[in-house]
């Protein structure tokens, strides 16, 4: 199968996903501008989940565009990630209001862990599909970034419980990591291009 479509659905859920999150946003009934202090929770919380789901569109398109081709088991994979991503504005909600309260920032950990289970499991199935030659095989390896990341939430989860602020710290470190775009698949298609060229 194609993947246009798959792309071009992803791409519409994490729109939507980040529209719901930002509705989240209420703005005071003061013009003052001190009327804004107490709402730095739900902004910190509300900038690190914008963050989170930038990296996972980026990353998607760069994972996208190193396939070919689709079957059904990628899409059931997308769907898997699609849901977990759709918990990000629950969890941003959740853990904004309650000011950073262990409870939501786990949670919060819990999705971000799940999320990269599933971007995990859906680059094995693409890779899995295309082949031991494939360029997404070549590009990603040993994926020891994305293994870094899963050690890094699993550890903040019940850190949160003990110190909610560090396990943030695990989050935006882990979210830092990630900043930049895929450059391994960059180049793997940049070499390609060069080589048809």
């Amino acid at each position: 199968m194609r993947k246009g479509r798959l792309e071009a659905f992803s791409d519409g859920v994490l729109a939507i996903v980040i529209t719901i999150m930002v509705l989240e946003l209420k703005a005071p009934a003061s013009a003052e501008l001190s009327s804004l202090l107490p709402l730095w929770p739900i902004v910190l919380s509300y900038v690190l989940s914008f963050v989170h789901l930038g990296i996972y569109w980026n990353n998607h398109h760069h994972l996208l565009q190193a396939a070919r081709r689709v079957n059904g088991r990628i899409l059931w994979a997308n769907l898997h990630l699609l849901f977990w991503l759709s918990l990000v504005p629950f969890v941003t909600a959740w853990m904004g209001e309650n000011r950073f309260a262990a409870m939501p920032v786990a949670l919060y950990g819990v999705v971000l862990l799940a999320s990269a289970v599933a971007y995990f499991i859906l680059s094995r199935e693409l890779i899995a599909y295309h082949g031991d030659e494939s360029m997404l095989l070549k590009a990603l390896g040993k994926d020891w970034k994305a293994k870094l990341s899963l050690a890094a939430y699993a550890v903040a989860i019940p850190l949160a419980f003990m110190s909610a602020w560090l396990a943030c710290g695990f989050y935006w470190l882990t979210a830092a990591m990630w900043l930049s775009p895929d450059r391994r698949i960059e180049a793997v298609l940049s070499h390609r291009s060069e080589g048809q060229a």
